[in-house]
């Protein structure tokens, strides 16, 4: 009986995140385009985006702890989920820097959310698997990741109008606010899903994580600051005219459709093989820059969208469980606000870095992105040995 009423919740849940990624999934496609048509150089829009991805993490602290603290789950859920009506009002801006502003306000919202959902989300994973649990929500937001950029597209093949696009995904976020509160009128506290190992840990216990937690982190920042992100790629498609703007979403929407594939993929194998299953990151991260700077075709950018989509559903779904079976249940919010703090931090930097290099020369990216994944498989060596079993 637990384990249907928790997935029924991760389903109500998954639910929520498909309108949601409708919205700021279809807006993503497109924001580096759109920046470059404002006017932004490279550099500019490495920045907002990892600025925004920054901010989209970092703030994750402060939320993790309120949560914790006050354990207002929901309120900071709705907040959180709210903060995505930034997304239809990039339809009203006239210059880069308003639209700067809105990307960053919606990332933030992200982070108001984040902990909080992804704690109420762990209970639930409890009953069914850690790595099954979050793979199912995974899967489902990214099935919104994919009509998002779809509809966009068809916006532009339709009228070529940038503004249209973003205003129509009112219609989703809307939608996102209702399946929101159809799911907080779900009966059940989601934190009788699971209780305590240790009903009544020692202070010491509650204020301390485990080394392997920092072998983690460590290892979790230097994949994704090595991680080339859709912004600069999509940016470089569209000032070289690799691409149309209107099949950028498109090439976007696969990549959402391989996330979401290999979400239940890896989620599957970390319940049977475990912390061994996140090896294959920094592997494939590495192999993203050499396809987007190979001379364009239309077979490069389907392996660039099929391996950017891996290396997204493996941090979107095998990451997030690891911190779960990390962390006690009393420091779940803590554990995943500070660890999304710090892989932001490293997210911002590897993207300024990354957009600052391909001002200068394309092969110092390349240079940049080897030396940060071999680094990251080596500290994941060293977290291994000390991971639990």
């Amino acid at each position: 009986m637990d384990r249907k009423a928790a997935m029924r919740f991760i389903l109500m849940m998954g639910l929520v995140s498909l309108f949601g990624d409708i919205s700021y999934e279809g807006a993503r496609a497109m924001t580096g385009p759109y920046l470059a048509f404002l006017g932004a150089s490279a550099v500019t829009v490495g920045f907002v985006s990892g600025l925004g991805e920054f901010l989209g993490y970092g703030l994750r602290l402060v939320s993790g702890v309120a949560a914790d603290k006050t354990r207002a789950y929901w309120p900071l859920t709705f907040l959180g989920y709210g903060l995505i009506l930034a997304i239809p009002c990039l339809a009203f801006t006239g210059s880069w820097q308003i639209a700067a502003l809105f990307i960053i306000l919606e990332r933030a919202g992200k982070a108001v959310r984040s902990p909080a959902r992804d704690a109420l989300l762990s209970y639930a994973t409890k009953q069914v698997g850690r790595g099954w649990g979050f793979a199912v929500h995974e899967a489902m937001d990214q099935i919104g990741a994919v009509a998002g950029p779809l509809i966009f597209a068809a916006v532009l093949f339709w009228k070529n109008n940038f503004r249209l696009g973003f205003g129509i995904l009112f219609i989703p976020t809307l939608l996102t606010i209702l399946s929101l509160i159809f799911a907080k009128s779900y009966g059940r506290a989601p934190e009788d899903f699971e209780t305590p190992r240790d009903p009544q840990p020692q202070p010491a216990q509650e204020a301390k994580l485990a080394p392997a937690y920092w072998h983690y982190a460590a290892f979790s920042c230097l994949c994704v600051a090595g991680l080339v992100n859709f912004q600069i790629i999509s940016y470089h498609w569209k000032v070289h005219a690799l691409l149309l703007d209107a099949w950028i979403p498109l090439v976007y929407a696969l990549t959402m459709a391989v996330d979401g594939v290999a979400a239940l993929a890896v989620g599957k194998a970390y319940d049977r093989w475990g912390f061994k299953t996140l090896g294959l990151v920094p592997i494939v991260t590495l192999l993203v820059p050499f396809f987007v700077f190979l001379p364009s075709s239309a077979a490069s950018t389907v392996v660039v969208a099929v391996l950017w989509g891996i290396v997204m559903g493996m941090h979107e779904t095998i990451m997030r469980a690891a911190i779960a079976d990390l962390t006690h249940i009393q420091k779940r919010g803590f554990g995943y606000g500070f660890f999304n703090t710090i892989y932001g931090g490293a997210w911002f930097l590897g993207s300024f870095t990354v957009g600052a290099l391909y001002g200068l020369n394309i092969r110092f990216v390349l240079l940049f992105v080897v030396v940060l994944e071999l680094a990251a498989f080596a500290v994941f060596w060293k977290f291994l040995r000390r991971a639990p079993r």
